[in-house]
């Protein structure tokens, strides 16, 4: 019951991205990108790699033998981000995803834990 739960918050984090692939209005809301720059396209295919990673976490939070390589995946996208985002002067602009991520990273050090210790 705790891995589900740990990877249904990890799910969760990722959402608000993910749903501007379908949504790409939002993503003038989020990202302040105009539909007809070409940063829209990108940050487009960027929110349908969110897509990945929260179906990779929904998978995860259902099949124990997913959960090693979600635990990469869903890390990946988080220390990722987190390391560009402080390597770039932490951009204010970007701050509230930086603290989202951050909030989730106990979520993802435990569910990472028990992937690997459970194995």
């Amino acid at each position: 019951m705790l891995d589900r739960f740990l990877w249904l918050v990890l799910a969760g984090i990722h959402a608000m991205p993910a749903l501007a692939f379908f949504r790409p209005a939002m993503m003038a809301a989020m990202y302040r990108v105009s539909a007809d720059s070409p940063l829209f396209l990108l940050m487009r295919h960027r929110a349908a790699l969110f897509v990945i990673v929260v179906v990779i976490a929904l998978w995860a939070a259902v099949d124990p033998a997913t959960r090693r390589l979600a635990s990469v995946a869903v890390g990946f996208s988080m220390l990722s981000f987190l390391y560009l985002w402080w390597q770039a002067g932490s951009p204010p602009a970007l701050r509230t995803i930086a603290i989202v991520d951050l909030v989730g990273l106990p979520f993802l050090a435990l569910a990472c834990w028990r992937a690997f210790a459970q194995g």
